[in-house]
Formats: C-alpha cells, structure tokens, sequence
C-alpha cells in the first residue's frame, strides 16, 4: 500500500503543473491582452493556416470527383438561388403573349396559371424562406454540415477530418468553453462591483473597461477574428447603433470594439443574472415581457434614452430575426421615428471557417452555442458608416429602406423589402390585398382601352 504512495504524489504533482500551466497560457495569451484590447496575431496565423488546408482538401475533392466521374456541385458564390423577378404585369403578358395583346380581354382563364406558378414557387423557393438556410459553400472546411460534395475520396482526407474534428472537440471546445464562462463570471461580478459605485466618471471609466474586457473575453471564446473598418465613424452619445443581424453573437462582436447600451426583453436564468448585473454599472434599456408590444412606451423610453447626449449610444438590430448572412431585410421603423443620429454597421461574416447564423426555428440557443464553439473560427468584418439623419419630408420607412440599403451596399449583402418575421407568421392582408388591387388594375385598364376603342 506504501509504494503506492509516491506514484499517487507524482500524478497530483503533475495534475497541478498541467493546471497551473494552463492557466498561466490562459492569463498570459487571452485574458490579459484581452484586458489591454492587444493581440499576438495568433489567431491571424491559425485563419491563414486554415485556409490553406481547406484549398488543399478543396483541390483533393475535386480531383478525386474527376477521377470517379461524378458530377461537380459549384453553388453560387452567394449561397443561394437567384432567378429574375417579374412584375403581375409581365407575368400576366408572358402568359398572354402568343400572338395576343395585353389590353385586348377583360380576363383569361390562363390568368389563374400565373397564380398558381407564383404560389408554387413561393412554396418551393421563396425570397424569404431561402434566406433562413445556411449558405452552401465553394470549398470544404473539413465540416461535413458544410458542403454537399463531402464523400469518402481518399484516406487521406478522411484521416484529415478525422484529426480537424478531433481538434475541435478535445483542445478548442474545453478551450472555449472555459474562456465563455470566465467572460460571463467576470461581467456579472464585475458590473456587480462596479454597481455599488457612487454615480460619476470614475464610475463610467469602471464600467466601459469591465464591459470591454469581459466581451473581448467572450470574443476569444469563439476564435474571433474580426477586422473593423471606419473607426472614425463609430456610434457616439446619443445616437442609436443599427446594424444587420445575422447571429446573436453580434452584440459580442459589436460591444468587444465600442460601448453600448444594449436593449432588449427581460429574460429569466442565466440570462437574467446578466442583465440585471449589467444594468447596475450601465444605463441598459430593459422591458417587461407586457411591455414590449407598447409601441408608444418603448418610442418614449427610447427617446428619453437618446435625448441625453451623456448617455451610451443605443445599440439596435432593426430586422428582429437573424439572416443568413446573404440578405438584409426590412428594417422595422420604430427607431427610425425618435429623431436621433443613426449610425449604421455592417457586419459581414466569412462562411468558410463557420456558419455563424442562427434559425432560431430549428435550433435552440445551447445546440447553436456547441455548433459555434465546435466550428473553426468565427471571422467576419465589420464596417462603420458614417452617420445619417432624416431628411426633410422623409418619413420613417424610407429612412429606414435608405439606411438598410447603405448597409447592405457596404456589406454585399442583397437589398430585400420583405419583412423578416414572415418565416414565423402567415402572409399578412395587406400583402395579398395589394397583389388584387394590381391585377384589377390591369382589369380595369383593359375594359377602359375596350370602351375608348
């Protein structure tokens, strides 16, 4: 029993090394440099590192493909299915057409075929639906969930995703998973101290500082690699930050480079603990669950918010839902009606190290958590554009279409008017009522030309 002894004092010896290396790398690579808002370039020489392992895996498919006689997959570089867009006008013209005009029937009874190729193709492939599915990629990046072409080609690429899958769920998943709790730890005990501070700039400093750090934290959290551009233009006191939303991870990439006050529903559990720590350091716009449906009671809070040029900039995602990171879709005019500075922020992912966006219908927040911290990285950019203000006899929907178009030039993201909350909700009323009133114009145009004639 003796002898045992020294062997079991060895390992607790060597449990203890390993432990207290691990947290100094930890101190010293992430937490620190997090703290300073400064980087090694690591993360920079693990992206180059990755893409060209995905070039060479790339190659090797589609050599192997060739080599097989099978047929090559190539999606379009956006990710989805593009198709030309016709008017009721046309449509009803193109079926009209053979050797007839326009204006000559009242009604055809090949008018309903127009229709029901519409209501087919909706169904199938619609502008909305297509844009809440993860993009198709050119090339693999050793994620299955990822590219259609992936089959078995060679051991050598098996080998290979064997080891990438490895990697990423026995070093960078135990990684990150302790980085995010030390992140949340320390913004919940941190904006908790902060809180019990006397109001003043000393306070202000605290805050900005405790938040910045916890976010960078966070950022490390998913091997974030993120480059932003037009610094000069970021949101400042008393405006409102709108930006394009694609994952909830956003506020973290957002808030890891500036200071916001955040705005959002009241959340129980974790979440919960949060924000109420959060709002203890820092002016955040929480609602109850009852309020939120208040239009006039959120306009209200949100302009008193802004009114005050020492407050934090509001930080908004107008959308409502994530998209796919190919689309921006209508913006919803509440915070284009308080009259206050916008600053709009485009934010583009890069798909090839890991499919940042979240359908909420399909996953739930942990799955997409383990999908994020299973993935490579997350790299993207962000761009700030310069501030914009309402025109004079512009009301709020065209400055929100003029804002989101700006956004989605800067972001190369294709400009749509649909209304992102579709995907949950039947087609509204008014949606159909205005597609009836079109066609009955092109009735009542036909029999005028009949009369004249």
């Amino acid at each position: 029993m003796s002898s045992l002894l020294p062997f079991d004092s060895v390992l607790c010896l060597l449990l203890r090394l390993s432990l207290t290396l691990w947290f100094t790398l930890l101190l010293v690579f992430i937490i620190v440099p997090a703290i300073f808002g400064v980087s090694f370039g690591i993360r920079r020489l693990y992206m180059k590192t990755l893409l060209r392992i995905f070039t060479w895996a790339t190659l090797r498919i589609e050599r192997g493909i060739k080599e097989k006689s099978h047929t090559l997959y190539k999606p379009l570089s956006n990710g989805i299915i593009a198709k030309e867009s016709t008017s009721l006008e046309e449509g009803i013209w193109e079926l009209r057409s053979n050797g007839r005009s326009l204006d000559r029937p009242e009604f055809e009874l090949s008018d309903i075929f127009y229709f029901c190729r519409q209501g087919m193709e909706s169904i199938m492939d619609d502008e909305v639906t297509q844009r809440f599915s993860a993009e198709e990629l050119e090339t693999w990046n050793l994620l299955t969930r990822t590219n259609y072409n992936f089959q078995h080609i060679s051991v050598q690429l098996t080998v290979l995703w064997g080891l990438g899958m490895l990697v990423r769920y026995t070093f960078l998943l135990p990684l990150r998973v302790a980085l995010a709790i030390t992140g949340v730890s320390l913004l919940v005990i941190g904006t908790t101290v902060v809180g019990l501070l006397p109001n003043g700039r000393f306070k202000e400093f605290l805050s900005k500082h405790v938040h910045l750090m916890c976010y960078r934290i966070c950022v490390r959290a998913l091997t974030a690699i993120i480059t932003y551009h037009g610094s000069e233009n970021r949101p400042r006191n008393g405006g409102i930050c709108v930006a394009n939303h694609t994952s909830p991870i956003d506020v973290i990439i957002l808030a890891s480079d500036g200071y916001y006050a955040m705005v959002g529903q009241v959340h129980g559990g974790l979440m919960g603990v949060i924000q109420r720590a959060m709002v203890k350091s820092c002016p955040h716009v929480w609602f109850e669950r009852s309020e939120v449906k208040d239009r006039h009671l959120v306009a209200k809070r949100l302009t008193d918010h802004v009114q005050d040029k020492s407050k934090l900039p509001i930080l908004i995602f107008p959308e409502g839902t994530c998209i796919n990171n190919t689309s921006v879709m209508m913006f919803k005019k509440g915070s284009f009606e308080i009259g206050a500075t916008v600053y709009p922020v485009a934010i583009k992912y890069d798909p090839r190290f890991g499919d940042a966006f979240w359908n909420s219908s399909k996953n739930g927040m942990v799955t997409y958590l383990l999908r994020m911290m299973t993935s490579w990285a997350i790299v993207c950019s962000v761009w700030y554009l310069p501030p914009m203000t309402r025109q004079e006899n512009e009301d709020a929907v065209q400055f929100a279409n003029r804002v989101k178009s700006a956004i989605a030039h800067q972001g190369g993201l294709v400009d749509l008017l649909w209304d992102g909350g579709l995907k949950r909700e039947k087609v509204k009323d008014a949606y159909k009522e205005e597609q009836q009133k079109v066609y009955s114009r092109i009735i009542a145009g036909s029999q005028e030309n009949r009369s004249r004639s």
